[in-house]
């Protein structure tokens, strides 16, 4: 049965013949009436009787028209379903970040894309990069960003940056009278050292086994967020992701270059049938132009 067909029909029924329904659907009326003929030759039945030139309707075509009508009801609740798909994709984004870039600069991106689209409801979670990975390969999360030392198998993945780390400290440290700090620098020094897992922190430990110094480590935490806090609150010196530190929430911190270089590098993931909706890269978009935008140095 051809949806076109049923088109003519209900046109027919509401508008109250064949010209009128002609004129609603744009066609010509002999096409409302093969139209119609075609119809009545698949159901078996008359749909009308053909009165002193007028269509009037049968029993028949009442009762079908009642069904009709429902179905309609349902195809219209489609159409706009289809509507608001095109228009803001499925109504929600979902995106988990590690801690990093989650208090951030996700936060700047979601704001911008809510204001754009502020009919669309986000879900954001801050997670061990791990966990942002594991959301994201099993399709529970659009968009996931998370540290390098995650296993990206069952995930589509980009890098999304790669910042110098830098060191914080509190802004009466010896160490912040320096312009550069190095190894050297913070052999003995109380230290504020990331998770052992953490690239930065691998990186960092051969680099003070190569020179000979030892730090001396006060607490472990995969946040760079906690160490700046510490170093604010007056603890000790520790390499962050600079991005924590560059919208200058926390206070109370010197903050200086280290040397040699040593570099975070995040990825951006994505799930593995890899579909974009409009509403996904829109955000994607959001999350590249703060980035740039906070004009941390690679």
């Amino acid at each position: 049965m051809n949806l076109r067909d049923i088109d003519v029909f209900h046109a027919i029924m509401t508008s109250g013949g064949a010209g009128a329904a002609a004129a609603l659907l744009d066609t010509s009326q002999p096409a409302i009436s093969r139209s119609l003929a075609k119809l009545e030759a698949e159901l078996g039945f008359s749909l009308f009787d053909r009165i002193r030139g007028r269509l009037v309707p049968t029993r028949e075509a009442l009762l079908f028209h009642a069904e009709v009508k429902a179905n309609l009801v349902g195809l219209d609740r489609l159409k706009l379903r289809a509507a608001q798909i095109k228009e803001v994709g499925a109504g929600t984004i979902r995106v988990a970040s590690l801690s990093a870039l989650g208090h951030g600069l996700v936060p700047r991106a979601i704001t911008a894309f809510s204001r754009k689209h502020p009919q669309v409801r986000i879900s954001y979670q801050v997670r061990t990069s791990n966990v942002v990975r594991d959301l994201v390969a099993s399709g529970s999360f659009d968009i996931g960003l998370a540290a390098d030392e995650i296993d990206t198998n069952g995930v589509l993945y980009s890098v999304f940056t790669t910042p110098r780390a830098v060191c914080v400290m509190p802004l009466g440290h010896p160490l912040a009278s320096r312009a550069v700090i190095t190894p050297a620098d913070l052999d003995d020094q109380g230290f504020l050292a990331l998770a052992p897992e953490d690239t930065v922190r691998l990186a960092m430990d051969r680099i003070f086994a190569e020179h000979g110094v030892q730090p001396r480590i006060l607490v472990e935490t995969p946040y760079g967020v906690t160490i700046a806090i510490l170093a604010a609150q007056g603890l000790g010196i520790g390499l962050v992701n600079p991005f924590i530190i560059a919208d200058k929430m926390i206070q109370g911190i010197a903050v200086r270059p280290f040397e040699p270089a040593v570099h975070f590098r995040a990825l951006l993931l994505r799930p593995p049938d890899g579909v974009n909706s409009g509403l996904v890269s829109d955000f994607m978009a959001e999350l590249y132009a703060v980035r740039n935008a906070f004009g941390v140095a690679d």
